[in-house]
């Protein structure tokens, strides 16, 4: 019996529970300035599924009105309060052809268009077919926020939409409501699709120099997996304490079953 009370004190010893450094985000201490490289802060291209916001106005009203898609249509507005997901019907979704469809200026195509590229094609179509001589012309194009999914071990997994210009990956889990305490935070991975391909990347959120990163921001679409860590499939718990009582629960079966095999 001793050997087994041996073995356990070991295996508790060693055991996995869950540390603090794997718990707690930014750590270290940051590289110095002149030390950080640049940032590529290459401009997104847009891809199915994007959904853009489209402005255009000017002093003359009457002229404008016909390029401008009508908030609602009356068919959505009966529907009542429709809280997040209003932008999807307002705005022009990029479809499968990688195209938009604009009242009176009909399709264009803005796939692998990056936002300003597609602001001046609105303007030069507008200036070159209908409103030439408009100085007081505006356009303006922007993403309806960035929308990413999250899966794995977060509190609140799912797609979400932040409305914002930039959104970084510790916005997105703190959107999600937080890594559990079994979720890999040094191995977060980041799944990108694009009109190049998939690429995958991977980041330490308990790093504080994630902070300069170059998959620091994500970008629209992107999958976040957050992947478990060994405790979970050891099932030995998250603390200490619940590793103890793990082993000690397995102890009392194993010393049961050798005294009852030793009564037989």
């Amino acid at each position: 019996m001793k050997k087994y009370l041996v073995l356990i004190l070991l295996i508790t010893s060693f055991s996995s529970c869950v540390s603090n450094k794997e718990l707690t985000y930014l750590q270290g201490k940051p590289i110095s300035s002149s030390e950080i490289k640049r940032i590529n802060k290459t401009p997104y291209k847009l891809q199915i599924d994007d959904i853009l916001n489209i402005t255009i106005s000017s002093k003359n009203l009457d002229i404008v009105a016909v390029f401008q898609k009508g908030v609602l249509n009356d068919n959505v507005s009966n529907v009542g309060n429709l809280g997040n997901n209003q932008g999807y019907f307002s705005d022009y979704s990029v479809d499968n052809y990688g195209n938009i469809r604009v009242p009176t200026l009909g399709e264009i195509n803005v796939l692998g268009y990056t936002e300003i590229e597609v602001r001046k094609k609105i303007e030069n179509k507008l200036r070159d077919e209908y409103i030439k001589n408009d100085e007081s012309l505006f356009v303006s194009v922007k993403l309806s926020g960035i929308r990413y999914t999250i899966i794995g071990e977060i509190n609140q997994p799912g797609t979400n939409i932040i409305y914002q210009n930039r959104v970084s990956i510790i916005d997105a889990v703190a959107n999600s409501g937080d890594i559990t305490d079994v979720g890999n935070r040094q191995s977060v991975e980041i799944v990108r699709r694009s009109i190049n391909g998939t690429e995958k990347f991977i980041v330490d959120l308990t790093d504080v120099n994630v902070l300069n990163s170059d998959v620091f921001y994500i970008k629209p679409n992107d999958i976040i997996n957050i992947k478990p860590l060994q405790e979970k499939s050891w099932g030995t718990g998250k603390t200490g304490l619940q590793s103890l009582s793990t082993i000690v629960s397995v102890f009392t079966l194993i010393t049961s079953t050798i005294i009852l095999a030793r009564n037989l």
